[in-house]
């Protein structure tokens, strides 16, 4: 159902993407080895509350999500992790922790690592543990608008 509706959403504003179907993954590395993806290209979607509101953060899944730096670049008084009960319902199309990053599609604030702005395509999840989208950037910035900011740190 998501990978529909993502799929109509692209080819509505003729964007050129590619759908990787792959065997059942959770973590954002597992997905990428699956899918024969350079990790630095897989991107994943958490889900973190800034002074009680869900936001969703995009970063690459070689980076870790770093609270501090959220909190000090918008202003915040409190940034944490959500858990998945916390936002489970935001997304009834979606697998938990499968949610494909584009938070307008879910009336939410989408926050993007600005270290993604230098890659010239992303991999995510499209909504299920087995199916992903792989688009240019470019395309993925002006379809989301999303917020970019210095908001993750490199694990490895």
């Amino acid at each position: 159902m998501p990978l529909a509706k993502l799929i109509n959403f692209l080819n509505e504003y003729d964007k050129k993407y590619v759908v990787i179907k792959h065997s059942p993954a959770f973590t954002a590395q597992e997905v990428a080895a699956s899918a024969h993806i350079p990790g630095k290209d897989m991107v994943k979607t958490v889900i973190v509350k800034v002074d009680g509101d869900m936001k969703m953060v995009v970063l690459p899944s070689t980076h870790d999500v770093d609270f501090e730096l959220i909190k000090d670049t918008v202003g915040a008084t409190e940034v944490e992790l959500a858990s998945e009960e916390e936002f489970r319902d935001m997304f009834p199309d979606c697998e938990v922790g499968a949610m494909p990053p584009f938070g307008n599609f879910y009336d939410m604030d989408t926050l993007v690592a600005e270290s993604l702005t230098e890659d010239e395509e992303i991999a995510f999840n499209a909504g299920t543990h087995k199916e992903l989208v792989k688009m240019n950037y470019a395309d993925y910035e002006e379809l989301v608008e999303p917020k970019i900011m210095p908001i993750g740190v490199k694990k490895y």
